[in-house]
């Protein structure tokens, strides 16, 4: 796994998984394909989900299309469409540009019936897709389709953007033209006067506190530094080309 860091909401990221062999227990139905799941065990001693170690895909077919479809990672070679109970495929996930909408760490680590039990889960959707494009699935949990890193599963990751990198949740930063804004995450600016966020921050930006410290130094140059050209529009501009997507508002 290339090394991005902390996950943030707002990266855009490449993902991917090395292809690995799996048995289909059963083949296309209602939109989803499953598979006998190549890199989880089960959890024998999970108190509360009994899993069978099958995992269904979310895929097109059968003229049905469901918000699962659309969210889906994994791919399957063959396609779906030519496979059946008992056969032997590939499953993986091709490298696909995805967006980071929330990003939670479990302690203790979520019970989900298959071990290694996850520590942390990052929330994703595929470029070309905006979460409000969802607005009625609440399966979704308000955010994408859910990645566990470090559960087994062989995921890389590139980092292809991080907007406002050098800022941190909660950072009190002072625009160009002389507003307050506290920031909580690219797309979640609150101006202190009040008045709505508009076209947001006019930069540079100076540091004002971090962690409810008054900052200088290395952290304040290196947000001066990043914000010293463009703007915040032109940051959205940029991430909406690489995610073709609409910011979280």
């Amino acid at each position: 796994m290339t090394d991005v860091g902390e996950f943030r909401v707002g990266d855009v990221l490449s993902v991917a998984c090395p292809f690995a062999l799996a048995e289909v227990e059963q083949s296309l139905n209602w939109g989803h394909v499953s598979v006998r799941w190549p890199w989880w065990d089960i959890d024998t001693g999970s108190d509360f989900v009994d899993w069978s170690g099958i995992v269904a895909l979310g895929v097109n077919g059968d003229g049905h299309v469901s918000c699962d479809v659309e969210t889906e990672l994994f791919r399957t070679d063959p396609p779906p469409e030519q496979l059946k109970a008992g056969d032997l495929c590939q499953v993986g996930i091709p490298p696909t540009v995805v967006h980071v909408t929330a990003v939670d760490h479990h302690d203790p680590p979520l019970e989900t019936g298959w071990l290694p039990r996850p520590h942390l889960t990052v929330s994703v959707l595929r470029r070309g897709l905006s979460y409000r494009e969802f607005p009625d699935h609440s399966h979704l949990d308000g955010t994408g389709y859910s990645l566990h890193p470090g559960n087994g599963i062989p995921y890389t990751f590139e980092l292809l953007m991080r907007p406002y990198s050098a800022l941190q949740p909660g950072d009190e930063v002072a625009d160009a033209v002389g507003r307050a804004w506290r920031f909580e995450g690219p797309w979640d600016w609150t101006a202190f006067d009040g008045s709505p966020a508009g076209a947001g921050p006019e930069w540079p930006l100076v540091l004002l506190t971090r962690s409810g410290t008054p900052c200088s130094g290395v952290d304040a140059d290196a947000v001066a530094a990043s914000t010293a050209n463009g703007s915040h529009q032109g940051t959205v501009r940029q991430w909406m080309s690489l995610t073709d997507a609409s910011p979280t508002p």
